[in-house]
């Protein structure tokens, strides 16, 4: 099983992986879980009440921090988007608006992506990130 350094990338390889392609399974949502602890529906309404307003709702950042994704599954991600708006970033914090680094990507664990041919980013990339993209050979557009 893969080790990521950064949380964020691993973020960004579930969001490919869960909500793009559909082949990391069960799909995570913070609602079924909040509703199944006995905790409401509503993520905004939890994460707003519970003073997370622009912070990772903690059982949502647990959940994808054990979630393991195995080498061959890794194998097949061969490009990533970068944007404010994806799905996981709405199950990890629920209230979050984009404007602050909560998300941002400090050192990508490229090793574990042989395939990464592509970055697709809507959002300004650390210059360090465009680096690392850059040196593997990485389009970034």
């Amino acid at each position: 099983m893969a080790d990521f350094q950064d949380f964020n990338f691993k973020l960004l390889v579930i969001e490919k992986l869960m909500y793009t392609d559909g082949t990391l399974t069960p799909r995570f949502r913070l609602a079924d879980l909040l509703r199944a602890r006995g905790l409401g529906d509503d993520p905004w309404t939890y994460a707003y009440e519970q003073g997370l307003s622009h912070q990772m709702v903690p059982e949502a950042r647990v959940h994808f921090e054990s979630l393991e994704i195995g080498d061959e599954l890794l194998a097949t991600v061969d490009e990533l988007v970068v944007d404010g708006g994806l799905r996981v970033y709405q199950e990890c914090a629920p209230v979050w608006d984009g404007e602050d680094d909560l998300f941002d990507v400090v050192s990508p664990d490229l090793d574990l992506l042989p395939r990464l041919a592509r970055v697709v980013s809507t959002v300004a990339l650390a210059e360090e990130l465009r680096d690392a993209l850059a040196g593997r050979g990485v389009v970034i557009a």
